[in-house]
């Protein structure tokens, strides 16, 4: 039987963007709107040579996940595929932690300015990691189940969270 283990995670900053009620289901870059994170004091150090990078990983809490988990999910833009939880992107899941790579505009004291980000005003946010070219790049990488939809063209840009009419 496996042990249960109780977990704490503390929060190191909080997401800034425009999104209230409503936002992306995945990071738009090119968004104009402003979007930054807000570092807590006692983490700035840890900041240090982060502008080297181009871009970065933000892993949050996603506080705001009110719906029930269920293992298995329609992805809103598979026009009624059912997958798995854990072979989908929903941010309904067993631990609601997000993930967005966003890239890096600016760092001025304890604020990182930042592509368009996917997630909701005052998003906790727990760690921060390099996105490292070559290491977080697989060239084998591939679509999955998504390969064998019908209309893979029209789901990309849902995927890249692109702007489209339907």
């Amino acid at each position: 039987m496996q042990k249960s283990i109780n977990y704490k995670l503390e929060q190191i900053g909080i997401i800034k963007t425009p999104y209230q009620n409503n936002a992306p289901y995945q990071p738009i870059e090119a968004d104009k709107e402003e979007f930054y994170i807000t570092i807590n004091h006692r983490y700035v150090d840890g900041l240090k040579d982060l502008t080297k990078f181009h871009y970065i990983y933000l892993i949050y809490y996603a506080d705001r996940i009110i719906r029930k988990t269920e293992m298995v999910v329609y992805p809103p833009w598979a026009e009624g595929k059912k997958v798995g939880v854990f072979a989908s992107r929903s941010p309904v899941r067993p631990n609601p932690i997000g993930l967005s790579v966003v890239r890096i505009k600016n760092i001025v004291e304890n604020k990182i300015y930042t592509s368009g980000l996917d997630v909701f005003n005052g998003t906790p946010l727990l760690d921060i990691k390099p996105y490292i070219k070559d290491l977080d790049n697989k060239t084998d990488a591939n679509y999955g189940w998504i390969e064998e939809m019908d209309d893979m063209e029209h789901l990309m840009l849902h995927i890249k969270g692109i702007p489209h009419d339907y």
